[in-house]
């Protein structure tokens, strides 16, 4: 039965808490080919300002809700096809909102492998089954002399019953309200328990922090969850899920048993065995996927927050760029790049061991420099980071250059990626790398969009979690920064367009092409003379797409072309042209909002507009800060507990966040050491690349770990300003 777009939107509705007419009208959009961030930013008067996340959350929920007719469907067809589809379980079908509903009214009629109650069935014992559910007065055992057969290999009345109490199992374990009561007790009093596997307790060390624990399934943080599933799949741990001991069997009982007979002893026995062996493993696995579901998601949701930050990060803008990626012993790769980003000259210096050609590496900095004109300096943190950053730092150019260090997370896997050899096909991994960070430092947007979200270096446990999720949730959240920044048309590289509304890696292989071609766009409108770019990746790709100097000054802002007339009569109600408008703050405070409205652009979008005009092209993000690491401080061996350092926030998880005091090593800042306040979230406190003032309490040189602490650097900060 097919459904209408009517009822998908009631169910979203009421789901996400959102007005009918929102959902109806965002799932129209969207099967009209609709992008979120096109949705969010141009069609606000049709989704009623829905942001990006609840634009996300209604494409998900309604196609969660077409597998789940599709499996409706699937359902009813397979039981009309075995004859056992009545209007009663057509009605129980139609009704069920959930998957767990459908498969629980389908267990019964599923296809099976062959089990102990299907032999019990081919013996003949379901009509003593039957009796015995029946709880009537009389003696099972006489009852079960009934069907002694030899041939059939029941050779006494105990086979019989033992035959006829797998069905009754069977019955128990597929009972729709039998499954529901158990996941109810699950769900409420389950708890988790984690042991060593005997004889392993050394050779799984890094889970033993997971040895001998238990705790509420459903309570415990998500982390926890991810980290004991990978012990267990790593087979370091044994993990069990258990509510109390007697619970659900008493539950199971109550549903069951009626009366105090000879039979409600056989059901007795019957139920013992069915939980343990049927319905607690199944109850288990199904709570096993519940959370870790929701530890996925969490895990995701931090990782998506984190990646959003560090895609955002402040750009240091157009510069002239000497980047460096440190190394000692095969030296430091160094680039020049241009203030577009284009790699001029390459070599290497070898200032640390074993060479310690400090006077040549000082010499050719020097000269390269002031040959360039260089303006800043990108170093890469890896190994030889921070060395290389003192090294740099003592050196005095003939002109003020700025050095800073930078996250290389990830160029690895870039310099020897396929996008990385078709940039620089004649050079090696070593000068890819470090164009990477040099590249980063000018606009970090640009150049991580070519790096695999998931080897940025920003996540926790993502190789745990469901891959097809986390995929699907850092696609949405590239996508999402992409087009909330906008990209330069005419400069923009193959796999930054591919990121854009409507474009995707095809179309942007076309726009290059014809870029290479034709020279650079004058136009937006000259976008569809682009092959295959037709009117609607034109509607959903041209407000995101910017051109800097272009015939319409209004190409170069977010003002989409399908608003241009909207401008234009702005302007001339002011007796200005369009290109006078833009940016005059003294005219555009004059615009009165609502004398624009018309059918198709509502007052969100007219406000847009005024908001888009004030500031042209605005970048969102915030504006490039200068950071220090203590000079004296290089390695983990520097540190003492009680030092006060500046660090830079580089990884956030659920339990706290790692920063970076320069020394290879990242310390915890654990959530407790956060704030002089309960929080249940860091990103209450921080934000990725965010600089911070932290104080060393511990520092662990042998396994490589520091604790830090954010709310005792404020504390001592406050006790030196009182004194």
């Amino acid at each position: 039965m097919e459904r209408s777009k009517e009822w998908y939107a009631a169910g979203i509705s009421k789901k996400l808490h959102l007005q009918l007419g929102q959902v109806f009208n965002t799932i129209t959009l969207m099967d009209g080919g609709a992008t979120i961030p096109f949705l969010a930013r141009y069609r606000k008067e049709m989704t009623g300002g829905l942001d990006e996340v609840v634009l996300a959350s209604v494409r998900d929920e309604y196609e969660d809700l077409k597998e789940l007719e599709k499996r409706r469907d699937f359902i009813i067809s397979s039981m009309t096809e075995l004859n056992v589809l009545t209007t009663d379980l057509e009605n129980q079908i139609m009704a069920a909102n959930t998957m767990t509903e459908l498969e629980d009214i389908y267990l019964p009629y599923k296809p099976k492998r062959r089990t102990r109650a299907t032999v019990a069935r081919e013996k003949g014992l379901e009509p003593l089954a039957k009796w015995i559910m029946m709880q009537t007065s009389g003696s099972p055992e006489m009852k079960a002399d009934e069907f002694i057969d030899a041939e059939k290999s029941v050779p006494d009345a105990e086979e019989a019953l033992s035959g006829a109490r797998d069905i009754i199992a069977e019955w128990v374990s597929e009972s729709k309200i039998a499954r529901e009561r158990m996941r109810s007790i699950f769900t409420r009093e389950a708890s988790i328990s984690s042991k060593p596997v005997k004889g392993k307790e050394l050779e799984g060390i890094n889970y033993q922090n997971y040895y001998d624990i238990t705790e509420n399934l459903i309570k415990a943080p998500s982390h926890r969850i991810l980290a004991m599933f990978r012990g267990e799949e790593e087979g370091f741990l044994k993990l069990s899920i258990d509510p109390s001991e007697r619970a659900p069997i008493d539950t199971l009982n109550r549903i069951f048993i009626k009366n105090n007979t000879e039979s409600a002893h056989q059901i007795e026995l019957a139920i013992n065995d069915s939980y343990k062996r049927l319905l607690k493993p199944s109850i288990e696995n199904e709570m096993r996927a519940i959370v870790k579901e929701k530890a996925d998601h969490e895990a995701i949701r931090v990782f998506t927050v984190n990646l959003r930050q560090l895609l955002l990060a402040p750009p240091l803008g157009q510069k002239t760029v000497l980047a460096i990626d440190p190394g000692f012993r095969t030296g430091c790769k160094i680039v020049i790049l241009d203030r577009q980003g284009n790699l001029l000259h390459n070599e290497t210096i070898y200032p640390h061991p074993p060479q310690n050609e400090v006077g040549p590496a000082v010499s050719k900095l020097k000269t390269l420099v002031s040959a360039y004109g260089v303006e800043a300096i990108a170093i890469g943190n890896g190994t030889a980071g921070r060395e290389t950053e003192n090294f740099v730092r003592r050196i005095p150019f003939d002109h003020q250059v700025i050095s800073i260090m930078v996250n290389e997370s990830g160029a690895s896997v870039y310099s020897a990626s396929s996008v990385a050899r078709e940039e620089f096909p004649d050079y090696d991994v070593t000068v890819r790398g470090a164009v990477s960070i040099g590249r980063r430092l000018i606009d970090p947007l640009a150049e991580l969009v070519k790096i695999d979200p998931k080897s940025i270096g920003v996540g926790q446990y993502q190789h745990d979690v469901d891959q097809s999720a986390l995929s699907r949730s850092l696609e949405d959240t590239v996508v999402n920064c992409v087009n909330q920044v906008g990209v330069e048309l005419n400069t923009a590289s193959k796999q930054l367009l591919s990121y854009v509304s409507g474009v995707g890696p095809s179309l942007a292989s076309k726009i290059i092409e014809y870029r290479k071609k034709n020279g650079a766009f004058k136009s937006r409108h000259e976008l569809l003379k682009v092959s295959r770019f037709g009117d609607k990746a034109y509607e959903q790709a041209a407000g995101f797409l910017r051109i800097r100097d272009g015939e319409n000054p209004l190409d170069s802002s977010a003002v989409h072309p399908e608003s241009y007339s909207i401008v234009g009569k702005m302007a001339e109600f002011l007796n200005c042209s369009v290109k006078e408008l833009i940016g005059k703050k003294e005219l555009i405070q004059r615009i009165e909002p609502h004398k624009f409205v018309n059918e198709k652009a509502g007052l969100p979008t007219i406000i847009d507009i005024i908001g888009e005009l004030s500031k042209p092209g605005r970048d969102p993000r915030d504006k490039f800060d200068l950071f220090e690491f203590d000079k004296n401080i290089n390695s983990i061996e520097d540190l003492k507990p009680g030092m006060i350092l500046n660090g830079i926030v580089t990884n956030i998880t659920a339990f706290g966040a790692f920063v970076d005091i320069g020394v290879h090593q990242d310390g915890l800042v654990h959530l407790s050491q956060m704030a002089d306040r309960y929080i249940k979230d860091p990103n209450e406190v921080v934000k990725l690349t965010q600089k911070v003032k932290v104080k060393v309490m511990d520092i662990d040189v042998a396994r490589k770990r520091i604790s830090l602490s954010m709310k005792e650097a404020k504390l001592a900060d406050k006790l030196k300003s009182d004194e």
